[in-house]
């Protein structure tokens, strides 16, 4: 039997790691209240500062900014010079942890341990009920996943993402029609349309509220070649209708995956391209052992990817769907040249880029 090595085979040794855990646990949450109000944004401004000073900063009370620092202080996050009483959050750290950092940003990533618990009891009953948990049971989800989304491709989907597509920049310049699938608050589709005025854009999602977002960034935006509608990503499109269809994060929390690939296949004109980004793990739990996300992704599937697909009566694909999964599915939706694609830095996604025959 394959098992995860571990230098943890004493009780002892296993209740350290666990003691690690819980300690690791909480302060994820506390390093997403310092992402949510600005904490560490204003503390990379600011030299070695008191409490008081810092929670001048960032207009907060004092009293939570003191305690907020003890955990990151402890958690070895922030500097604490005991003389002076002042703390510093040194430039490494805050590399990672502001939102000048864009998409190097990881504290705004832990919102999602928040997000989860909330629905805890909900899944502890689907063990036991079977089933799963809608989409309205996550009301910040649509919100998170906007601003992960955003940090991607604020970054990189014009100037990566986007050339993985062979001749795509053209044709966008020239003029085509585009469908993002499972469109979220539509920011990658205004950003797209923005940038490339001669073609036409839709974005389709179930989430009114998503739709609303996507709609009033568009109207801020000025941009007018692109539509956003609330729509089943499986339900029945015309042949034919499409040069390019994108898909971000979107596949895998689908009812029915399989028929939303295949309508997406023959929505697509003739040598048109479907550029899918996803997952980026095994299909084999024994491939992922060293995955430096592993954990998480099992825990999101469990907690969201799987049991929303589950609540609608799907196939519960999850998270971590894999590679070799998504090849097949893709081969037998009908898509052709199927290619898998890896940015640099981008540990989470697989670039899949495929056409219809």
């Amino acid at each position: 039997m394959d098992t995860l090595p571990t230098d943890h085979d004493t009780a002892e040794g296993f209740a350290e790691r666990l003691v690690g855990v819980l300690n690791d646990a909480t302060l994820a949450l506390m390093i997403s209240i310092g992402h949510r109000t600005g904490l560490f944004d204003r503390m990379a401004e600011l030299p070695a500062s008191t409490s008081e000073q810092i929670a001048e900063a960032a207009c907060l009370h004092e009293r939570y900014v003191r305690e907020w620092l003890g955990a990151m202080v402890t958690g070895r996050v922030v500097d604490h010079d005991t003389d002076t009483a002042t703390y510093a959050l040194p430039p490494a750290r805050a590399a990672c942890l502001t939102r000048a950092a864009g998409v190097d940003n990881l504290a705004m990533l832990m919102q999602y341990i928040a997000l989860l618990g909330n629905v805890e009891d909900h899944v502890v009953s689907c063990f036991t009920d079977g089933g799963g948990v809608p989409y309205s049971a996550y009301p910040d989800f649509q919100r998170l996943m906007a601003e992960e989304s955003a940090q991607l491709h604020d970054a990189r989907l014009l100037d990566s993402i986007i050339p993985l597509v062979s001749g795509l920049v053209d044709d966008l310049n020239g003029g085509i029609d585009v469908l993002d699938v499972g469109c979220g608050r539509g920011h990658a589709v205004n950003l797209l349309a923005s940038a490339f005025p001669k073609s036409r854009f839709t974005g389709i999602d179930l989430s009114e509220d998503g739709i609303d977002h996507a709609r009033a960034e568009a109207a801020a935006r000025g941009v007018g070649n692109a539509r956003f509608e609330v729509q089943d990503a499986a339900a029945p499109r015309g042949p034919d209708t499409c040069d390019l269809v994108t898909a971000f994060d979107a596949i895998h929390d689908q009812a029915d995956p399989a028929k939303v690939l295949a309508g997406i296949q023959q929505s697509l004109r003739p040598g048109g391209a479907f550029l899918c980004a996803d997952i980026a793990a095994s299909s084999s739990l024994a491939n992922n052992l060293d995955h430096p996300l592993g954990p998480s992704l099992y825990t999101f599937s469990t907690m969201h990817c799987m049991t929303v697909s589950l609540a609608q009566g799907g196939t519960g694909l999850g998270a971590v769907w894999g590679q070799e999964n998504a090849l097949h599915m893709l081969a037998e939706a009908g898509f052709a040249d199927i290619a898998v694609h890896r940015l640099d830095g981008d540990l989470i996604n697989n670039y899949y880029v495929a056409s219809a025959p």
